[in-house]
């Protein structure tokens, strides 16, 4: 039989799957072991999704350089695919990786650039950790511009490379990123699994991030993992996570969480909507007379509910973070409120500037 829970009880299981409850991470690597990825976003309205996501679970001890020690000098994460993730989590994308690409358009223009492919291994094999820049444009064969490369070849190359287990970031230099090859950023160690049962504990991983999902989506793709559960008001199937399900017994306190828009929590929308009664849209790519809330307004969410949008600027020439309006989805308790002011300044703090227009 499944599980029959409570919207409340589902939506605590997702807040504490995100690390969004009162009990904080301790560091970054725990925080990625947990939800599975740090977005990698360079909207900095108030500070780059990584590190936003980063001080919105672990709070004030959080410093940038944790991040990139992280991940250049620890090697306990890794970046692919417009995201850190936890290194645990590479050998269980390997089997995948290998078989890219499986369509026929990329795979036909990496035939097509065979010896650019070589070219390129050759070079960092030489000279390499480099950048992008650093790495001549051999091709044989084009793709169009699409409006997020130029021309040159050498980015397209790089990206399928990594996509493939080939070539790594080792580093960044600002947004730039640095490459070697994976055999040089990789452990050698990392245990090796068959393609079905890679994919079966990715799942697992998945729906240990998600904490309960529906069971056929494509936001969550968690398969079979878990436990079958069914919520209150709602006919989807889901699964949960059973160790999520167990920690239910045990007391958890909830706070306030200023979520950057492109943060995990937010990614699985028809979640939200159905859990959480929260129908959100990014504003960002909206234009201006059709935004409520605000370019890049950051969605509140206060214990398990979602309660407002922060619509507020760091102004770097004025060294301030400037808020602009606090939307209330219901009017705030004089308690509520208190919270939402003490989570915005520590905001502040962290970004090391006072707040302004803040009633």
């Amino acid at each position: 039989m499944p599980h029959r829970l409570t919207q409340d009880q589902a939506r605590r299981i997702v807040v504490r799957a995100q690390l969004l409850d009162a009990e904080r991470p301790g560091d970054v690597v725990e925080v990625a072991e947990q939800i599975g990825y740090i977005k990698i976003d360079p909207t900095a309205t108030i500070a780059s999704c990584e590190h936003t996501m980063l001080w919105t679970r672990i709070g004030w001890p959080y410093e940038r350089g944790q991040l990139a020690k992280a991940v250049e000098d620890d090697r306990m994460l890794f970046e692919h695919e417009g995201a850190f993730r936890p290194m645990s989590l590479l050998p269980l994308l390997l089997p995948e990786m290998r078989q890219y690409p499986r369509h026929e358009r990329p795979k036909q223009w990496l035939e097509a650039n065979a010896r650019f492919r070589r070219d390129v291994l050759d070079r960092l094999r030489a000279e390499g950790p480099l950048l992008a820049a650093e790495i001549p444009d051999t091709a044989q064969a084009s793709r169009a511009s699409d409006g997020w490369y130029g021309p040159n070849q050498v980015p397209h190359m790089l990206e399928c490379l990594a996509r493939r287990g080939e070539v790594a970031v080792v580093g960044r230099e600002g947004r730039h990123r640095r490459w070697d090859l994976a055999e040089r950023v990789y452990p050698q160690d990392l245990p090796e699994y068959p393609a079905e049962e890679a994919a079966r504990l990715l799942a697992d991983r998945r729906l240990q991030a998600a904490g309960i999902a529906k069971q056929r989506s494509p936001w969550s793709p968690v398969g079979d993992a878990g436990e079958a559960a069914t919520v209150e008001g709602s006919r989807w199937r889901f699964r949960v996570d059973p160790e999520a399900l167990a920690a239910l017994e045990e007391e958890s306190a909830g706070r306030v969480a200023l979520l950057n828009p492109y943060d995990s929590a937010l990614y699985d929308r028809p979640r939200l909507s159905e859990l959480f009664g929260f129908d959100y849209v990014l504003e960002q790519f909206k234009p201006e007379p059709q935004r409520r809330y605000g370019f890049f307004a950051h969605p509140i969410l206060m214990g398990d509910r979602f309660v407002g949008m922060l619509d507020a600027e760091l102004d770097r020439k004025q060294e301030v973070l400037q808020v602009t309006a606090v939307h209330e989805f219901l009017p705030f308790e004089p308690e509520e409120s208190a919270m939402l002011r003490a989570e915005i300044l520590d905001l502040g703090e962290w970004l090391g500037v006072p707040v302004a227009g803040l009633a």
